[in-house]
Order: C-alpha cells, then sequence, then structure tokens
C-alpha cells in the first residue's frame, strides 16, 4: 500500500509493517492504522506515522535504552484486545516529546506506553496505574551547569 505523509512524503507500506491501533492513539482515536519508520539507523528513534492522518507522527523509542529498569504490568482487561498469549508476543515503545525552541529537552512517556502483539500487530497505548511520569527527561544538566551542556542518561547501542 501506499501512503502520503507530511514529513516523508509519499511511502510504501508492506502489509505485514502495518500496526493496527483499534482505539487509537489518546488524542487522536480515528487514527488507527500506523507504521514504524527509522529516523535514521545511527539512532534510537523512531517514528510511528499514521496511515489515516498524513500530519500524525510521533517520534518513538524503547524504553530500555535509557531506562533499562522500567517495566510495566498490563491489566488483563488490555491483554484481550491485544490477543496476547503470551508475555512474550509483547513488545512496548514510548512516545517521546521534542521542545522546538529546546531539543534536549526531551521527554519520555512512561506513564502511557505503547504496547504491540508483534505477532498479531495489534497495538494499544495503556495508561498504567502505576504514578509513573508523562514527562520524564532523556538528558540531564551536568553538575554546576543547570540546564546547559546535557548529557545523555545511559542509552545502550541498539539492537
Amino acid at each position: 500500500m501506499k501512503a502520503q505523509t507530511s514529513r516523508f512524503g509519499l511511502i510504501e507500506v508492506q502489509d505485514k509493517a502495518l500496526l493496527e491501533f483499534p482505539g487509537g492513539i489518546i488524542g487522536f482515536p480515528e487514527s488507527t492504522r500506523y507504521v514504524i519508520l527509522d529516523h535514521d539507523r545511527d539512532v534510537p528513534f523512531k517514528w510511528l506515522q499514521s496511515l489515516d492522518e498524513p500530519d500524525v507522527a510521533f517520534v518513538v523509542m524503547d524504553p530500555v535504552l535509557f531506562k533499562p529498569e522500567y517495566r510495566v504490568e498490563i491489566d488483563q482487561k488490555d491483554i484481550p484486545e491485544l490477543t496476547a498469549l503470551d508475555e512474550s508476543d509483547l513488545t512496548m515503545f514510548v512516545i517521546l516529546t521534542i521542545p522546538s525552541a529546546d531539543p534536549q529537552g526531551i521527554t519520555a512517556n512512561l506513564r502511557a506506553p505503547v504496547v504491540v502483539n508483534h505477532k498479531t500487530r495489534i497495538a494499544k497505548q495503556v495508561i498504567l496505574k502505576d504514578e509513573l511520569p508523562t514527562r520524564y527527561p532523556l538528558f540531564i544538566p551536568e553538575p554546576g551547569q543547570a540546564g546547559s551542556n546535557p548529557e545523555p542518561i545511559a542509552i545502550a547501542a541498539s539492537r
């Protein structure tokens, strides 16, 4: 299938790459078909591009790359929608916010990760009961330099 996007122009999407979000993403309930696109093979960021709305795309990342201890428990009510028989069928990523005025101020929404059943390609953004931040900073300032020259929190090499 071909899809028009505002950032990437016309793209070709294989059926096996299509992600289906039956309930949409928070704030975008009408956009239910997405694809993950590489931002750049040398960085861990990817794009979650809507195939229903050309202007809708999110920067996403595997949270383990910047917060290795990040683990979530999925509510049992979310499991049937994801059609997962086993935890190993599921993968997860988080949506990032990159302020245009301060690109070093990147934050991750740890409270509402996206969970994907990689076998069925069904996905869902889940809202966790845990009190996790919706704006967890990926970078922290160096000691003594509040807000400037941020150092990355340990980001592991790409898988």
